[in-house]
């Protein structure tokens, strides 16, 4: 028999094994992706201009943007970045194509910072609203986000302090809300920054469209992740309570996940549902939530196949997730970390 006869079934059965044990892409739920941007340095926050370019940072320091698939550096800022300090948080002015004003949160010498900026063709005249904001490697918080009511809300974590949290004087530990000059509301629950207390690391802020209730995430302690909803002045138990362990004057979570972590991060809604990022968790969990928004109907693993994810925002009928996979605790894989868009 012709040996190039033998050869091609042969063939034909290693093709088939490869195919067997090869991983495939998986589309979880239906759900479309892309790649946006690729081989970054551990990007944390996102948020978009009003004319849908995104404007990023990236921990070690780089504010970047996003449009049409090409990333545009646009300033380096001196920060102190070690372990989880570093370039946090970003927002945008509600007001920008008045004032093209840019919100910050990072780790100076001095401590967690949020300051201002103006967007040119890079950002400049740094105005500092709020400073000495305690830091430390772990527990900085420092997502931002505009409310409805054009304040600026601010995550503080307790920096390793534990105690900090609940006294009501320090920043840490905490929701901050600022008018967008730097000062103290006068609606402020204690007549300064603070707007809840008892939060342990808070990474995650999302506001329901329908009724403006607010959600947050945050970090517990040994598991115990909690999805909360915030109202003014509440004490949210950390680090004399977490997760179901509760009293009387400390107000438990809409959620806690007790027999996993999943070390959630950045939040957005979108369609009555809560997208929230998770980093240990390696995914985006999706929770369906009833029409008050204050009852869970449902929830869901999707986007499980790229790693640990930072942040997640919703911006014209799509949702856009940041991996975290290079920031020495994930399994960094080929273009990490990434900007992926999603269709939900």
């Amino acid at each position: 028999m012709d040996r190039k006869i033998l050869i091609i079934p042969i063939i034909i059965i290693l093709v088939l094994l490869i195919l067997l044990v090869v991983p495939k892409p998986v589309s979880q739920s239906g759900l479309q992706s892309d790649v946006l941007a690729e081989n970054l340095n551990i990007p944390w926050a996102m948020d978009f201009l009003p004319n849908g370019t995104m404007i990023f940072t990236q921990r070690g320091g780089v504010v970047s943007l996003l449009d049409n698939g090409v990333v545009t550096n646009i300033s380096k800022i001196n920060v102190t970045a070690i372990g989880e300090s570093g370039l946090l948080g970003v927002a945008v002015d509600p007001e920008f194509s008045q004032n093209k004003y840019i919100y910050l949160y990072y780790t100076s010498s001095s401590g967690n910072r949020v300051s201002r900026f103006v967007l040119t063709n890079k950002l400049q005249n740094e105005t500092v609203l709020l400073d000495n904001i305690p830091s430390a490697p772990i527990h900085n918080g420092g997502r931002l986000k505009f409310g409805p009511d054009g304040k600026l809300y601010i995550t503080t974590g307790d920096a390793n302090n534990r105690s900090a949290a609940q006294d009501i004087n320090s920043l840490s530990g905490k929701i901050l809300r600022m008018n967008k000059d730097g000062t103290i509301p006068a609606d402020n629950p204690y007549k300064n920054y603070v707007y809840t207390l008892g939060n342990r690391d808070p990474q995650g802020l999302a506001w329901n469209s329908n009724n403006r209730i607010l959600y947050e995430s945050e970090h517990g302690d040994i598991m115990n992740d909690e999805i909360n909803i915030l109202v003014s002045g509440g004490n949210y138990g950390w680090p004399i309570y977490q997760g179901n362990n509760n009293a009387p004057g400390y107000i438990a979570p809409l959620i806690v996940y007790t027999n996993f972590t999943l070390a959630p991060s950045g939040m957005a809604f979108y369609n009555n549902k809560l997208y929230v990022a998770g980093l240990r968790g390696t995914q985006v969990r999706q929770i369906s939530l009833d029409d008050n928004g204050t009852s869970i109907t449902g929830q869901e693993s999707l986007l499980t196949q790229f790693g640990r994810i930072r942040d997640v925002v919703a911006h014209d009928g799509y949702i856009y997730i940041c991996t975290s996979n290079t920031d020495g605790r994930g399994i960094p894989q080929i273009g990490d970390d990434k900007i992926i868009r999603i269709k939900v």
